[in-house]
């Protein structure tokens, strides 16, 4: 059996069916929560990032970014929805930190990032926004008493600040004050990605359509018009037209890679899928499109030689950063367990699932300190060019916990309906 390219082998029956692989998945999440859930809280609010062993990283007034602290609440709203004891302390931490420390009361919006002294980056950026919607979401699902003004908040200035009715998207990026930042040219695909799938969480946690109309405009925008005429590659970067910017840099390429991220085709091909179901599957371009960015995102970007995505290709289709990071195998799990269930006609999704999950398994997962590797080199060794420590739960913590639970939306709403059944 190939370890390093998926292969079409007549797949009889999904691992994701199989009670063993089932209890693997369970254990790794298990293993996740435990390493974050004991170690990760810092009590000046936040929390800390933390290295390959698990302790904080070196420090003296560490900051503290506003997606991490929302992707805590998120993460452990649905480790309380599962039963785990000690995670509401991490949602009322977290909560309490994005409301009491983030939110900026002179005004309005979110603060980038904090330190122990206040604002360590006080800009309004549409990536950390998005994130606060999706805590504020998933807070409400295990009925946390901050989340329905925190989601009121938090609408109002996506909706006042950030929307842009005439694109059907958010802009990027304001200084403290909401003046434009570079004089507001910058539009792009990562932050209003992620509020898809926070638009999704807040329909699902309110009924409010107005969510998931937004939703649907944002993949209408970035998959449909851009990435469906740039056969199914995702722009990254845009001007203030949406039209898209092939030569545009940025130094943090953590955020703002440059060229194309098979990462984020995959992560779209399940987002775009779980906005199909929820829409009643009204909008008939999205299982095809879905199943050209996995195949896409496969065909471009995986290292049929020594396995794992690379993590950015220039517009010719060649690797640019050559670096293996765990989030791009994540969303890839996902979004081939929600093609299987979906559209379920073809092995090769199948395939790639056990792919996929193998090598994870063999590289990323840390088996001597707990915990998965960010980042790997070119050649699947551990190394820190981008990610310092272990900072994240939420893409790895996703991915074992989606193929257990149906295709139907996110991890909160599917694991409130299974009540507990899975």
């Amino acid at each position: 059996m190939s370890e390093t390219v998926p292969v079409a082998n007549s797949v009889s029956k999904f691992w994701s069916e199989l009670p063993y692989h089932r209890r693997w998945l369970i254990d790794q999440a298990d293993g996740l929560m435990d390493f974050f859930q004991y170690r990760a809280i810092n009590p000046k609010g936040g929390f800390y990032d933390l290295d390959d062993s698990g302790n904080p990283l070196p420090a003296k007034n560490p900051v503290r970014g506003i997606h991490a602290s929302a992707r805590m609440v998120h993460c452990f709203s649905i480790a309380y929805l599962l039963g785990r004891p000690g995670a509401g302390d991490l949602i009322d931490h977290g909560m309490n930190f994005l409301w009491n420390g983030h939110r900026d009361q002179k005004n309005g919006g979110y603060a980038w990032s904090m330190n122990d002294d206040g604002p360590a980056d006080g800009a309004k950026q549409g990536y950390g926004h998005a994130f606060v919607l999706l805590a504020a979401s998933s807070a409400k699902t295990v009925g946390h008493p901050l989340a329905d003004r925190m989601l009121a908040d938090i609408t109002e200035i996506l909706e006042t600040k950030f929307w842009e009715e005439k694109h059907g998207a958010i802009a990027e990026e304001f200084n403290a004050d909401w003046s434009p930042i570079d004089g507001g040219l910058y539009r792009g695909q990562n932050s209003n990605m992620h509020l898809t799938e926070a638009l999704m969480a807040a329909y699902e946690a309110t009924g409010e359509d107005n969510y998931l109309r937004k939703a649907e405009s944002i993949a209408d925008l970035i998959i449909r018009r851009s990435a469906g005429s740039h056969g199914f590659r995702v722009a990254e970067h845009f001007d203030t037209n949406w039209t898209v910017n092939k030569d545009y840099y940025h130094p943090d390429e953590m955020f703002r890679p440059a060229g194309t991220t098979p990462g984020h085709a995959l992560e779209w091909a399940r987002l775009t899928l779980q906005l199909w179901v929820l829409g009643d599957k009204k909008q008939d371009w999205m299982p095809e499109a879905a199943k050209n960015l996995f195949v896409q995102a496969i065909s471009l970007g995986w290292d049929k030689e020594k396995g794992g995505f690379f993590y950015t290709l220039d517009w010719n289709d060649r690797p640019a950063k050559t670096n293996k990071l765990w989030w791009p195998m994540c969303e890839a799990a996902g979004a081939a367990h929600f093609i299987n269930q979906h559209l379920p006609a073809d092995p090769f999704y199948e395939d790639s699932y056990r792919l996929i999950w193998s090598t994870i398994a063999n590289r990323f997962i840390d088996h001597k300190n707990a915990g998965w590797h960010e980042e790997l080199t070119e050649d699947l060794v551990p190394a820190h060019t981008l990610f310092p420590g272990k900072g994240d739960i939420y893409h790895a913590l996703q991915a074992c916990l989606i193929p257990i639970f149906p295709a139907t939306g996110s991890l909160t709403k599917v694991i409130t309906e299974a009540e507990g059944r899975f």
